[in-house]
């Protein structure tokens, strides 16, 4: 598995290397210090299929660097790895299209937990960051697409659990477990959500759940 490491400091590119190595044993690691770095990897080798990024690095410009990332490159998912833990970065970070997000702070565990997510196709992010955000007018986005959605208010009390959690971070399979649900009923709460919001895909309800940071409902 080919991996982009992007960061300019060659000390958090070899401890990711570290912790990569105990995720997959077929990782094969590429290493950038710059954005024009990795724009070039990824153009030499289309068949690189993770990247981890800093939001700080020379010539990324943070958000302005995703965004050319997911417009150059929207098949490559892409982890943040970033010394921000304000909810409004990983809130950003996801409206931006990745898939994941840690904090450098973040012990070897932690990581190796993010990125085992990532790589079984779940989505990581950090779930003690969001739930400091507070539901605000501002971070509710409706969603695009959804002009005939009937809104949060149409959802099930267990509707909106889900899409809690999902807000929260949490995988399909740890939401069952959390709920004592099955993944199956789940993905049936998930899809109703889905229809009644307007929401194209799973990776749409994530980030609108993210950005609404909807708090758990009560359960009927």
């Amino acid at each position: 598995m080919k991996i982009l490491i992007a960061d300019d400091h060659w000390v958090v590119r070899e401890s990711l290397k570290q912790v990569m190595k105990k995720v997959s044993r077929t990782f094969e690691p590429f290493e950038a210090a710059t954005f024009e770095e990795s724009l070039q990897i990824l153009r030499e080798h289309g068949d690189i299929e993770l990247m981890l990024v800093d939001l700080i690095m020379p010539g990324f410009e943070e958000f302005a660097g995703l965004k050319r990332l997911r417009s150059e490159f929207p098949e490559i998912p892409v982890v943040v790895v970033s010394v921000h833990e304000d909810v409004e970065y990983v809130i950003q970070s996801i409206n931006h299209g990745v898939i994941g997000y840690i904090p450098k702070t973040a012990g070897a565990p932690e990581i190796i937990r993010a990125l085992t997510l990532v790589l079984s196709g779940e989505v990581a992010f950090p779930r003690q960051i969001l739930e400091r955000s507070r539901p605000t007018a501002e971070r509710a986005e409706r969603p695009k697409e959804g002009g005939q959605a009937a809104g949060i208010e149409s959802l099930t009390n267990r509707e909106r659990e889900v899409l809690g959690l999902l807000g929260k971070g949490l995988s399909a399979a740890r939401i069952a477990r959390e709920l004592r649900l099955s993944p199956h009923t789940v993905r049936v709460h998930v899809g109703n959500l889905m229809r009644k919001l307007g929401l194209k895909d799973r990776s749409e309800a994530i980030h609108y759940a993210v950005s609404l940071a909807l708090p758990n409902a009560k359960r009927r």
